[in-house]
């Protein structure tokens, strides 16, 4: 009875390792065979469905012409499977000109293979992945040491990120049988640019800070002076005037102008349904692009935020990258109202907020984008209408709304805003 409770746990613990064993075995074998069947094309597949079933058929009813035809073409199969034999060992170096272009522009790059072993390399081909599509390359036989380059040229027409690579020698058969790729080196991201203007002008919209500019708004508290008041109760005692109050007999205080520095917010709204095309939406993120360098040229504070998330501003090359990757937004998300609450919501300090939208937005909306600004910012709202052949400018409320049909407008109807 002992024995046999000491027999069981150890022949459980055998069969359990024993299953550990077969389990191991058996997932170095499928992923073998994945890696084989990887290289198969379907046209190999096909050929070799053809030659089994022609030689089966062939012995099976006596048929000798059948079954030769089967061992051809097991014959052919085996020939390509040939051509896979062999090493792809290039260095491959992938060099992109420049990495960040406009919209437009032609990116241009440079493909190098390098055979650095003491074989040569059987000529092959190199596939090249750019976005959605592919560059393919035919390298010839490359000898110990010998150099490849290969040139290339990538449209640019849409705003976007574009990744390059990773580049794949591929090595296959001339019938198209069998392919292997070996992928070499790492992807490369090309930011295409939306398309900007430069333009000139005074700066918008200030904050209260020490190092500031004075502002016509006045206040009881802060750096700059500008005149004498008498003293009201709740007044800060460090700022009464001691020689004016002893000469009048009238207690006296300090009253100073605001002083104030520049913090820019962009709110560029990407719902879809504002915008009556895509190309009014390109322009809209050409604006809101347009608009930030300048303030970044300013020495500015300049914040960029979408629906549901901020953009990185910190430099002109930040934004235009984040820019690069702005998409249309949910319907859920909400139009250019809902934005600019979030703005004063999370920027309640901000000197000016400039709205960008698209020109199917209602007045209605507009009005109520304007209202919801941050208290004592100065809002300035661009909607962008394509085909409108001068800058637009009307006031709602407070708040100064320019329409502009084209990227060139832009300069002209700000010096309006700044009138």
């Amino acid at each position: 009875m002992v024995a046999d409770a000491t027999t069981a746990p150890r022949t459980a613990e055998r069969e359990a390792g024993w299953r550990d064993i077969v389990a191991v075995i058996g997932s170095r074998v499928l992923e073998r065979l994945r890696l084989v069947a990887s290289v198969i094309r379907p046209l190999g597949w096909t050929v070799m469905a053809l030659a089994v079933a022609a030689w089966i058929t062939g012995m099976l009813l006596g048929w000798q012409e059948v079954a030769t035809v089967g061992l051809v073409l097991a014959a052919v199969v085996v020939i390509c499977a040939l051509f896979l034999v062999g090493r792809t060992e290039y260095d491959v170096s992938l060099d992109l000109a420049r990495t960040r272009v406009v919209v437009g522009e032609r990116a241009i790059g440079a493909l190098t293979l390098h055979n650095r072993g003491s074989h040569a390399i059987l000529p092959s081909r190199v596939v090249l992945p750019v976005g959605a599509g592919r560059g393919e390359f035919s390298i010839q036989r490359l000898a110990p040491g010998a150099e490849a380059e290969e040139l290339f040229a990538i449209p640019t027409q849409r705003r976007g990120v574009v990744e390059v690579g990773p580049v794949s020698v591929v090595r296959g058969d001339p019938l198209g049988l069998f392919e292997r790729a070996r992928h070499r080196d790492d992807p490369v991201n090309l930011y295409v640019h939306p398309k900007t203007t430069l333009f000139g002008g005074q700066s918008l919209g200030f904050l209260r800070d020490l190092e500031g500019l004075p502002a016509v708004d006045l206040s009881r508290d802060d750096v700059s002076f500008h005149a004498l008041l008498e003293y009201q109760p709740g007044d800060d005692l460090r700022h009464v005037h001691w020689r004016s109050t002893a000469r009048t007999g009238i207690m006296m205080v300090r009253q100073f102008e605001e002083t104030r520095r520049s913090h820019f917010v962009i709110g560029l709204s990407t719902s879809p349904r504002e915008y009556r095309s895509d190309d009014d939406f390109e322009l809209a993120v050409s604006v809101a692009g347009s608009i930030g360098l300048r303030a970044l040229r300013d020495s500015q504070r300049v914040d960029v935020r979408v629906q549901g998330r901020e953009l990185a501003t910190g430099t002109g090359k930040q934004l235009l990258d984040s820019l690069s990757m702005v998409e249309h937004s949910r319907a859920r998300d909400g139009g250019v109202a809902d934005l600019s609450g979030v703005l004063a919501a999370h920027m309640p300090l901000a000197s000016v907020v400039a709205l960008v939208c698209g020109s199917g937005v209602s007045t209605e909306e507009l009005r109520l984008a304007c209202s919801r600004v941050p208290f004592g910012a100065r809002a300035v709202a661009v909607v962008v209408q394509g085909g409108l052949d001068q800058p637009e400018l009307r006031r709602i409320g407070e708040a100064a709304v320019v329409r502009v049909g084209a990227l060139d407008q832009l300069p002209v109807a700000l010096q309006k805003v700044l009138a």
